[in-house]
């Protein structure tokens, strides 16, 4: 009988963290030009006004991470993506709502 051995990585982030371009690149292993794709469609929104100044909070990163998920699994595009990801936001504000009743 064989056992099935199942790994299952993460990474816990502070909501006050905030990191830079070249920080997000290495934590979700993506080039920077497709984090600049990612802001041109309007997934993340970084602080500061150009690259070098750039800083993404913990929301943000979870949004990189989302993404990069939908595009390997399901083969999202990005604008689909933004679709996704204002739903899902939606759907925590309805659920936030919902709780407090």
């Amino acid at each position: 009988m064989t056992k099935e051995l199942l790994l299952i990585s993460g990474t816990i982030l502070d909501e006050d963290l905030e990191v830079t371009l070249c920080d997000l690149c290495r934590m979700c292993n993506i080039p920077a030009e497709i984090v600049h794709e990612m802001i041109d469609e309007g997934l993340v929104s970084p602080h500061g006004s150009s690259p070098r100044q750039w800083r993404f909070t913990a929301i943000e990163i979870r949004r990189v991470q989302t993404t990069l998920r939908l595009q390997r699994d399901l083969r999202v595009n990005l604008p689909g993506c933004a679709l996704v990801l204002d739903l899902l936001d939606e759907l925590e504000k309805l659920r936030c709502r919902n709780r407090l009743r």
